[in-house]
């Protein structure tokens, strides 16, 4: 059972006629993403999809881990050939952060309060705290996913990753992620 008190933030989900919704409400961080990472998988076997609207309205904040998973959700409706997800947000940081980031080349940024993109009504992720491997696995794929995206990413999360490699194999770990 998801518990609010235990996390500052919180990922829905939903889905009408193909249309995934995506809603993120408070501050998401990296205790959320591995059930993320497998609802992304869950999403994209369905035969029925036709596109993500990311709900980013009661999102405080949004660490780069999940930000990485997004930009993976835009590489693979680009790589099946649909629209480009839909983010509804009109906090001024996020769309800052967003731009900055480069992601209005994989998505629709839209801060339109009114925008009625879709009419699924999402409940809450069931989410549970990824052990420490995963969670160094997710962090590592979010962050390379990122960097996929144009220079300026590269260059800002080249150590971070060099960083998580250096110490995945220190710890013996082998990365399925490496190429």
């Amino acid at each position: 059972m998801f518990e609010v008190t235990m996390q500052s933030g919180q990922i829905m989900v939903g889905d009408h006629q193909g249309i995934y919704v995506v809603k993120l409400v408070g501050d998401v961080r990296l205790n959320l993403c591995t059930s993320f990472d497998k609802f992304i998988d869950k999403m994209f076997s369905h035969g029925d999809f036709r596109g993500v609207v990311f709900d980013l309205y009661q999102a405080k904040g949004i660490d780069s881990t999940t930000l990485g998973l997004m930009a993976k959700i835009a590489m693979r409706v680009k790589e099946r050939g649909v629209s480009k997800p839909l983010v509804l947000c009109d906090n001024a940081g996020l769309r800052h952060l967003l731009d900055k980031m480069g992601f209005d080349a994989l998505m629709d940024i839209t801060g339109d309060a009114d925008n009625d993109a879709y009419q699924a009504e999402p409940a809450p992720l069931k989410c549970n705290t990824p052990d420490e491997h995963t969670a160094r696995e997710m962090v590592l794929e979010a962050h390379r996913v990122l960097m996929s995206m144009n220079e300026q990413n590269e260059a800002t999360f080249r150590d971070l990753v060099q960083a998580l490699e250096v110490e995945q194999a220190a710890l013996g770990g082998k990365s399925v992620l490496a190429r």
